[in-house]
């Protein structure tokens, strides 16, 4: 029997072993990460969940490229991420994988429409594809109508959609979310999982989200509880909301 194609709805789009980050706080050493093994798969929502300091925001870096772990490997499609240079990660992200942070980082000059263009064009989209994508995805999230707003404009909640417009975009095979819902009232919040469990269903991402916020649990394919920087248990829910 032939093997899966690299990106099948529950193949194999990440595996981590034996993460190490460490940090200098003057003549301390503190160890954020100790030896962390991790997977996710396309059109999973996989949940890193944990308390402030438990190096949920740090394990993220460290699969997605942002912050090298001073030991273990990372293979994110197939690929040694961290045997690759510094150019051909930034490469990699910016065709791959999809980010969601907290705070929104929305350009404050640019309308809804221009933060999902902008990346697009990164991407090598012409000026009209990257119109025609980026009101697909500000559609999708349910803002065609507010594309010509700029972030002073919206609410909370519409500036995590924009975030998660650009983010899905690029149609990307990572989808990494970092306390998505963290500043979000609770019908905001549920809006934003809901979208994020599209990425994973819709599009086959392999979508990992770090929170401490347990209303999430119940969009989950997995829940990873991670403490003082080690994997205390990785659960599978009975039932997942949709």
């Amino acid at each position: 029997m032939s093997a899966p194609p690299a990106n099948a709805p529950h193949a194999l789009a990440l595996t981590a072993t034996g993460v190490v980050k460490r940090f200098k706080t003057g003549r301390n050493v503190v160890s954020v990460l100790k030896g962390v093994d991790f997977t996710a798969r396309h059109g999973d929502v996989t949940m890193v969940m944990g308390p402030s300091g438990s190096g949920k925001s740090t394990l993220i870096a460290a699969l997605s490229g942002l912050l090298k772990p001073d030991e273990g490997t990372v293979s994110a499609m197939g690929e040694d991420l961290w045997g690759r240079g510094a150019g051909k990660i930034d490469r990699f992200r910016l065709q791959h994988c999809g980010f969601i942070f907290q705070g929104f980082n929305l350009f404050p000059a640019l309308t809804a429409l221009q933060q999902v263009t902008t990346v697009l064009k990164y991407q090598g989209l012409s000026k009209s594809e990257a119109h025609r994508t980026a009101v697909e995805a500000l559609d999708e999230v349910g803002l065609k109508p507010r594309m010509n707003q700029r972030p002073s404009e919206l609410s909370g909640g519409e500036k995590q959609r924009i975030a998660i417009a650009r983010a899905i975009a690029k149609r990307p095979a990572l989808l990494f979310a970092d306390e998505p819902t963290s500043a979000l009232d609770g019908e905001n919040g549920q809006i934003v999982i809901r979208l994020l469990r599209r990425a994973a269903v819709e599009h086959n991402a392999a979508v990992i989200c770090v929170t401490h916020d347990p209303r999430l649990e119940a969009f989950a394919d997995r829940i990873i509880h991670i403490e003082d920087g080690r994997i205390l248990d990785d659960a599978t829910p009975a039932g997942v909301s949709h």
